[in-house]
């Protein structure tokens, strides 16, 4: 009779069990509540002038979000550490450039002259507050382009600028080979290709993984892309200088 009760008392309780777990027969874990908590250090106030540059920086961060598809710009950020350099609005007194008329380098040909000044006049088209303008006088140029033989590393093509404390750019210099490291002379749309790459270096810009565009480190286009026309157009728009 005791065992018959204990029985029961068990079919009931079981019962009950099944009868009070939600319709889908799914136990669900307890919520588990996390509380978080930050913090923040009390500094020295910022200054008038080091507030306002901070206010420049935020504003160009805000341009970057708004502007920034489209353009390789972040890339060039990160090649920086987060800073620009361009040259500055030349108020209608364009940047000459001298290209050197003739070089005793082996396979060097007139036509490499023809194919820098396309390129030039590539960017020149885009009328960015920086123009280009040619001169035959090596010593009132701002941009010297020359020839080399070839170059002891594995590029084709160099280009070094320097910079005020400010990141702007102040003078500039463009080497360009004739030859393939240990191969083969470059040809005019080869040659043109390598000057699109340099003035890209000119204007400030700097590679990009996109193989689509004239400044990726290997040049495989022989035009300038959306991306570089985008990119150029957003960086000549922005102080240059730090962003964070």
């Amino acid at each position: 009779m005791m065992h018959r009760c204990l029985r029961f008392l068990a079919r009931t309780v079981a019962a009950l069990t099944l009868a009070l777990l939600p319709l889908s027969g799914v136990m669900r874990a307890p919520t588990i509540r996390t509380s978080v908590a930050s913090g923040g250090v009390v500094a020295t106030p910022l200054t008038r002038r080091a507030a306002e540059r901070e206010r420049v920086k935020a504003e160009v961060r805000r341009r970057l979000v708004e502007r920034g598809s489209g353009t390789y710009i972040s890339e060039m950020l990160a090649e920086r550490d987060s800073a620009l350099a361009r040259w500055p609005d030349r108020a209608g007194r364009p940047l000459a450039i001298w290209i050197q008329p003739a070089s005793s380098v082996s396979d060097w040909t007139e036509e490499y002259v023809n194919s820098v000044q396309a390129a030039i006049a590539d960017w020149d088209a885009l009328e960015l507050p920086v123009r280009f303008a040619l001169t035959s006088d090596s010593a009132r140029a701002d941009v010297h382009v020359t020839f080399i033989d070839q170059f002891d590393e594995a590029i084709s093509g160099r280009t070094k600028w320097e910079r005020d404390d400010n990141w702007w750019i102040t003078d500039a210099d463009i080497v360009l080979a004739v030859h393939h490291r240990h191969g083969p002379p470059l040809d005019e749309d080869a040659m043109r290709a390598l000057a699109l790459h340099e003035v890209g270096h000119l204007l400030g810009l700097d590679h990009t993984e996109d193989a689509t565009s004239i400044m990726a480190p290997r040049v495989r286009v022989r035009n300038l892309s959306a991306a570089d026309r985008a990119t150029v157009r957003l960086l000549y728009t922005l102080p240059p200088g730090g962003v964070r």
